[in-house]
């Protein structure tokens, strides 16, 4: 037993003279009253605005402009339609006769051109996100404007022709809106509709 305690205060000894090793080889210290330090202060780089740069560049390649010329792509029938290079006579026939259902519908009566334009841009990348093949968009007939001239609906033909999504479209049947709307068949999308 007293071999055991003698190793166990050896080792408490060795223990303490090791915590105080430095402080021993150094000897006394005395704080710098001046510590003699430039502080300095880092300039940190500005921020690169990547989000920024990513939001212009996606509203470039979605943006859909008043000066584009839509009167070559309208088929010139009875009433004016459209559809892409590659898409059949037979789907304009078929949306005319009211052969796909409408699914959604956007109204832009009341709306100054810069929110219809928007207002159209945002409700067919929603349609086309959600799976919706075929939809309304009610642009009026110009009755409540100067003049009693439309003023969208030319607009959002060419607005409407500048969109990916939009495979073709045609005016509504009378019962539908008439030469106040028109109905839009949108590409399918990955994603179904429920």
């Amino acid at each position: 037993a007293q071999a055991e305690e003698k190793a166990r205060r050896e080792a408490a000894a060795r223990l303490e003279a090791e915590r105080h090793l430095f402080s021993r080889s150094v000897g006394p210290v005395t704080p710098l009253r001046n510590p003699n330090l430039a502080r300095l202060r880092r300039h940190q780089p500005a921020p690169l605005p990547v989000q920024h740069w990513l939001d212009e560049e996606r509203v470039l390649l979605e943006s859909i402009s008043d000066d584009f010329d839509v009167s070559t792509l309208l088929d010139t029938d009875d009433q004016l339609s459209y559809r892409r290079p590659g898409i059949g006579v037979e789907v304009t026939r078929r949306l005319r006769s009211g052969h796909w259902s409408i699914q959604r519908q956007l109204d832009l009566h009341g709306l100054r051109v810069d929110e219809a334009r928007e207002a159209l841009g945002e409700f067919v990348r929603q349609a086309h996100k959600v799976g919706l093949r075929c939809v309304r968009v009610v642009h009026g007939k110009g009755l409540g404007s100067p003049g009693k001239s439309p003023v969208l609906k030319g607009r959002v033909q060419r607005w409407l022709v500048q969109k990916n999504e939009v495979l073709a479209f045609v005016q509504a049947r009378p019962m539908d809106g008439g030469a106040g709307a028109l109905v839009v068949l949108l590409k399918p999308s990955a994603r179904r509709n429920p």
